[in-house]
């Protein structure tokens, strides 16, 4: 096996590593196809080369063998390379350089064991839990190498490990198997060779997926001597971590054969439903896919990370410049004290700026505690705790489902409560994306207004409500063929597979749409009932047939379509194809004689789909049918009037009828919209479009793009059925949720794929847009954003270096405006419009040097324009109130919001539930994922999941806000006592000639951070809350604080630093100025400096936390515990390690021998404390009370009115009880609107707003677009 890549590099394109493949990534080109065709050799003559050139590197290299190795360590491994890593950190390394400065004598002070203890408590946190991680991946990676499957060894199966598989083998799994490898399926049990897998362990989800062998593996690959023999190799991308993707050739028997992710098992998949199959070995080991995905995902970090990084580095800067002044001080007190002083001789003959040199790095490790060594541990605790909390709340819990909410990572929790803009899918994330047939538009009738009787038919599903008996009467008649044929369509266009539980059909589909078609093309008559690997068996009104299967075009996002070939038992060869309108009317059959006209037709939105007719009517015969026209169409859709385009009569070719477009009506009742279309084709032209078609299929390089060519060339000239309708109803709690989350001052984007009417109607049902919103559409954008860059390239500034700032706004009126843009004006006006690569320079250099310059100054021109188009339309969209983004890509997605994460600098906050909003959820700040109808992609790439769209204000507003608050509070806190403790040395050195002497003891300094003040603040950082959640999803107004980094920042800071600093002064000097003229109750004087450091320790301890009492606004018991257990804690250790029995047995370590008992039995020493203590509070209560008083926030006065507000709650929900039964709902809408909205709907004209004229202003820069209800 080997994969073979041909790369030419252009002078456009950069090369880039093959293996660099994102995940799920969606990531498809929409560059235009070359139009020459791929060369294509004689078939024996390639498969002859390819197979000797895979068989010759296959040889050489090697086989890859199946063992996995997910663990780090062994046992000789495990100290130093933990050691390694942890030393990487700048803060580890920084206290290791300072603990080695503590083992040099003529620098240190202050005790080895004070750095140390501390020190080694955070390594030993790590490293216990780096040891435990790595312990059970040792265990896992045993128990995985050791499992056994059936491998073919000297022509039999016998039993291997899995460790000892290579490349290559053939083995054989059973059913409940785990898959070892990434194989090939050769052949299975069921017929047709399928094998129904379960993909939990890649991607999460639990329904049962299908996998197909090729036909010749399960004809002729079944029995044990035949798969003993098999000599067939396969030519494959490389390893890569694509797990929906995989491009494949099999070369056997002088043939080869495509291969996709359709035949492939993967690793970690299991067997189900399958008594057994057959594989072949193409990735084992490190090379499997799910092994590739095992790798380091991005890591992603809070603003306030950064910012606490900056803030530490701040306050090392901070430390430099106290020690480098307290050694300048030394230095100078020596030269003028020291140097005359007879009793400080050391024996030591140094200069005094020799000791200043000394000093300063003795400073160094006495103020070392300015930086905090466990600062980060205790952020991770608190951000753990933090998560537990989401996933332990019951009110994000569905129940449903049994789904709770899931925080996937501990890194992001108070960034939840600084979010500017929310990008949201709709199908699955706003809608529930459970899809019902509703109503269906064949030949210009509408279908749907009354319900269906199903009882007649065997294969109904009674889970579907049709509403047309009329529909019925004309698929039972056969009067119309059209509406037979559309049925048809759903039942055999699709990739469904099929199989019967307790006799009933069951439907396994790719997506909610396709099983909701195929249901209903059951339930009227046309039931899908089996298919093999060329076959398709479809009952027909109670009359099985079976098509052959000639070729199947898949669908992606791209091309926004699906097409089958079927034969038909007469021998017809047709094609039939279902997608957006968009891609189907440009695929029309142009029956007009004059194309353009036809164009037009189609583009205009009230112009409905072209039907051609073969008979040659009258004027008046036309007259009649338009009449008739008129008077069907009035009574079939509901009492809506409807607009029917007259066409002049051409005098002798057929006559184009210009039909009602039902995807009108149906988009704006918020229906998602497929159209419907066939053609006949002709054998030749079938078989010479299959041989382009194989050619492409066993492409080695850019297998897609090839085959995206050749189904262009089929789908075209189509037939046009007509277009069905689904329903997918809003999720509940939307529009509260969304006005909720506006009120919060978050901004919400929605980008769907849907059409344009549809996803407009949606932000109407769900409160986005309402009656006085005023909506811009891509081409009022594009003539907004082209007179604002023709003003600034009138200035000069749209290609310079610098571009100048331009800060009028687009809407100086002001007023509520929207957005709805196509992904095609989007990539319009972002000039993003790709080149056809016949276009693209063949040349790989250029021929001169003045070519080269003249490109690269082209190319940066284009670069900058490029730019600021971008920048204009970023802020254009950000003064609109909401922004709908539709018929986009899964990678537009992603760049709208890096454009809003580039230009803003805002938080963005993404949420899907499908593999397509993937790069949407990696790209953002923030990735939710929705567990919906779509698989687990989504999820298994999010950072947050949960099952229901209205969990996300509750998210935001309560455990984002929380989190927030609580982390702010924490940090500010955290400086606040460090600077508080570690300042009092700075003063104490004042009066110890800049000695470096410590103001405390030295086991007080080693305990201080790690028991005396370390849980008081960690459970504020984790319990505190300063209103409860439901006052914090009353009053969404209270999120604005994160918003706008009103509680951490470089001003709040400072403040924090200098009431530490502050605090210390106060510590010492009171203190300082009790012991100058005091006398105990022994007539001496006590101005002992063990005294004086226990009396400014104990009163540290107090007011620091009692300081932290002051700052909580939500006390629980555990928090009451922790603050007055922490000080009774440090007078306990205190009196134990001032003791006698201590000092006997470590003498040299416990020097402090009575101090404790003998100070703090002198009544004025715990006066000096309470005064300390009393000094360092008062005034922060006194600031407290003035700020609550004369300044208060939103929050102090929900605070104050907190008892109010809880008893107006408890009348409200009394008022509920009472009214409960009486209340009625104004819609006859599919989803609920605010009050107005019913009628509106019900009366059958559409919500959708005309334009007015532009005024004349758009020369300005600053048109005004105004849109009006129509009444």
């Amino acid at each position: 096996m080997n994969t073979e890549r041909e790369s030419e590099t252009t002078f456009e394109e950069d090369s880039q590593p093959n293996d660099e493949v994102v995940p799920y990534s969606d990531d498809e080109t929409e560059d235009d196809l070359e139009d020459q065709e791929p060369a294509v050799e004689p078939e024996q003559n390639r498969v002859n080369r390819e197979a000797e050139e895979i068989q010759e590197p296959f040889k050489k290299e090697g086989r890859q063998n199946n063992a996995i190795k997910t663990y780090k360590y062994n046992v000789f491994t495990f100290l130093p390379l933990n050691l390694l890593e942890q030393f990487k950190r700048a803060a580890n390394l920084y206290f290791l350089i300072l603990l080695i400065l503590q083992t040099i004598p003529q620098i240190s002070t202050l005790a080895w064991y004070t750095t140390l203890v501390p020190f080694l408590v955070v390594l030993g946190v790590t490293a216990i839990k780096d040891l435990v991680d790595d312990v059970a991946r040792h265990k896992m990676d045993k128990e995985i190498n050791n499992r056994t499957c059936e491998v073919i060894k000297d022509g039999r199966f016998k039993i291997a490990k899995w460790k000892e598989i290579q490349v290559g083998d053939v083995i054989r799994l059973k059913k409940n198997d785990f898959v070892p490898a990434d194989i090939l399926l050769l052949s299975s049990s069921e017929p047709n060779s399928l094998c129904y897998v379960e993909t939990a362990e890649l991607d999460g989800e639990t329904n049962l997926k299908f996998k197909m062998a090729l036909e010749i593996t399960h004809q002729y690959l079944q029995k044990e001597n035949s798969l003993a023999t098999f000599d067939g190799f396969i030519e494959c991308e490389e390893p890569n971590n694509r797990l929906d993707k995989f491009t494949g050739t099999l070369f056997w028997r002088k043939t080869s054969f495509p291969l996709d992710a359709d035949r492939i098992l993967l690793r970690g998949c299991v067997i189900r439903n399958t008594d057994f199959c057959h594989g072949l070995v193409i990735f084992a080991g490190a090379d499997t896919k799910m092994m590739k995905n095992s790798g380091k995902t991005r890591f992603k970090r809070t603003k306030i990370d950064y910012l606490m990084n900056y803030m530490v580095y701040t306050i090392f800067v901070v430390l430099i410049l106290l020690s480098a002044g307290l050694a300048i001080g030394h230095a100078y007190w020596e030269a003028q004290v020291g140097n005359y002083s007879w009793y400080l001789y050391s024996g030591e003959d140094a200069t005094p700026s020799y000791r200043g040199f000394l000093n300063f790095w003795g400073y160094i490790i006495v103020l070392n505690t300015l930086v905090p060594i466990s600062l980060y541990v205790s952020v991770e605790v608190i951000r753990l705790g933090q998560s537990h909390f989401i996933n332990w709340d019951l009110q994000m819990y569905y129940a449903e489902k049994d789904t709770p909410a899931k925080a996937r990572t501990t890194t992001l929790n108070e960034q939840l409560g600084q979010i500017h803009y929310i990008f949201s899918d709709k199908t699955g994330t706003l809608t529930q994306n459970i899809m019902t047939f509703k109503k269906c538009c064949i030949n210009g009738h509408i279908y749907g207004p009354k319900q269906v009787d199903f009882s007649w038919n065997m294969y109904a599903d009674g889970k579907l409500a049709f509403y047309d008996h009329y529909l019925i009467e004309q698929i039972q008649s056969g009067k119309e063929p059209g509406v037979r044929q559309f049925f048809f369509l759903l039942a055999v266009c699709h990739t469904v597979m099929v199989d019967r539980l307790d006799g009933q059909l069951n439907y396994q589909a790719a997506s909610p749409d396709e099983g909701a078609l195929v249901s209903a093309a059951r339930n009227f008559g046309f039931a899908f009932l089996a298919r093999t690997q060329n076959t398709i068996t479809i009952s027909e009104l109670g009359t099985e047939r079976t098509y052959k299967v000639l070729a199947i075009l898949d669908f992606n996002s791209d091309r926004k379509r699906m097409s089958i070939i079927v034969r038909t038992p007469e021998g017809n060869i047709r094609l039939y194809c279902k997608g957006a309108d968009t891609v189907i009317y440009e695929r029309l059959h142009r029956m007009n004689p004059t194309k353009q006209e036809t164009q037009d037709a189609l583009d205009v939105s009230l112009t409905s789909t072209l039907c051609a007719t073969d008979s040659k009517l009258g004027f008046w015969d036309y007259l009649e049918l338009e009449w008739k026209l008129h008077f069907d169409l009035i009574l079939q859709s509901f009492g809506m009037l409807l607009e029917i385009s007259v066409l002049e009569l051409p005098t002798n070719p057929p006559i184009v009828l210009v039909l009602y477009d039902g995807n009108e009506i149906f988009a704006s009742e918020t229906l998602r919209t497929l159209c419907l279309c066939y053609k006949e084709i002709e054998e030749k032209e079938f078989q010479e479009w299959n041989k382009k078609f194989m050619a492409a299929s066993i492409a080695s390089t850019n297998r897609d793009e090839a085959l995206d060519k050749v189904y262009e060339e089929i789908e075209k000239d189509l037939i046009l059925l007509g277009a069905t309708a689904i329903e997918d109803r809003l999720q509940d709690g939307v529009p509260e949720t969304i006005s909720k989350l506006s009120k919060a001052d978050i901004k919400i984007w929605v980008l769907t794929g849907d059409k344009k009417e549809t996803a407009e109607n949606i932000g109407f049902a769900c409160e986005l847009l309402t009656e006085d919103t005023t909506i811009c559409y891509g081409e009022d954008i594009n003539a907004l954003l082209h007179t604002r860059m023709e003003n600034q390239r009138n200035r000069g500034g749209v290609y310079a270096k610098f571009v100048p700032p331009v800060h009028e706004p687009f809407f100086p009126t002001g007023g509520n405006r929207a957005l709805i843009i196509t992904g095609s004006w989007l990539n319009e006006i972002l000039l993003e419009k790709k080149t056809k690569k016949s276009n693209i320079l063949k040349l790989k250099f250029p021929r001169t040097e003045e070519e080269r310059r003249m490109r690269t100054q082209s190319k940066r021109r284009l670069e900058a324009k490029k730019e600021q188009q971008q920048q204009n339309f970023v802020d254009l969209a950000c003064e609109c109130s909401a922004v709908i983004c539709c018929r986009v890509t899964p990678k537009q997605k992603a760049m709208v919001v890096d454009l809003v994460k580039r230009y803003k600098k805002a938080i963005t906050l993404a949420i899907g539930d499908g593999a397509n909003d993937v790069n949407m959820i990696k790209t953002a700040h923030i990735g939710v994922g929705i567990s919906g109808q779509e698989g687990m992609q989504a999820v298994m790439s999010s950072d947050y999941s949960f099952a229901q769209f209205r969990y996300l204000q509750r998210l935001l507003l309560v455990h984002g806000r929380w989190s927030y608050i609580r982390m702010c509070k924490f940090l500010r806190y955290f400086f606040y006592k460090n600077f508080a403790f570690t300042l009092v040395h700075f003063w104490y050195s004042f009066f110890n000639g800049y000695s470096a002497q410590t103001a405390y003891e030295d086991w007080f300094i080693t305990l201080y951070n790690l028991l005396y003040s370390s849980l008081p603040v960690l459970l504020m950082g984790l319990l505190d809350q300063d209103v409860s959640d439901k006052l914090s999803l009353r009053f969404p107004g209270l999120y604005v604080v994160g918003q706008r980094d009103l509680l951490f920042n470089y001003r709040r800071f400072f403040v924090s630093l200098l009431h530490g600093v502050l605090t210390s002064m106060i510590l010492f000097f009171i203190p300082l100025g009790a012991y100058l003229q005091t006398v105990g109750q022994d007539g001496e004087a006590p101005s002992d400096y063990q005294s004086f450091a226990v009396t400014i320790a104990s009163a540290l301890i107090i007011t620091v936390n009692f300081q932290i009492g002051l700052d909580t606004s939500y006390w629980t018991f555990v928090n009451a515990f922790s603050i007055f257990g922490s000080i009774a804690l440090y007078f306990g250790i205190m009196f134990d390690f001032h003791s006698a029995g201590i000092h006997v047995l470590f003498p040299s370590a416990f020097q402090f021998t009575g101090t404790a008992s003998n100070a703090l039995r002198q009544p004025y020493i715990w006066l000096t404390i309470i005064l300390t203590v009393a000094v360092c509070l008062l005034p922060v209560i006194a600031i407290r009370f003035l700020s609550m008083t004369i300044w208060p926030s939103e929050s102090d006065k929900i605070q104050k009115h907190r008892k109010r507000l809880k008893a107006e709650e408890q009348w409200k929900r009394r008022q509920n009880v009472f009214r409960r039964g009486m209340s009625t709902r104004r819609s006859a809408y599919a989803f609920s609107h605010q009050p107005g909205y019913a009628d509106l709907i019900s009366s059958g004209r559409s919500i959708r707003k005309k334009r007015s004229p532009l005024d004349g202003v758009i020369a300005d820069g600053t048109a005004e677009y105004r849109r009006t209800v129509e009444s």
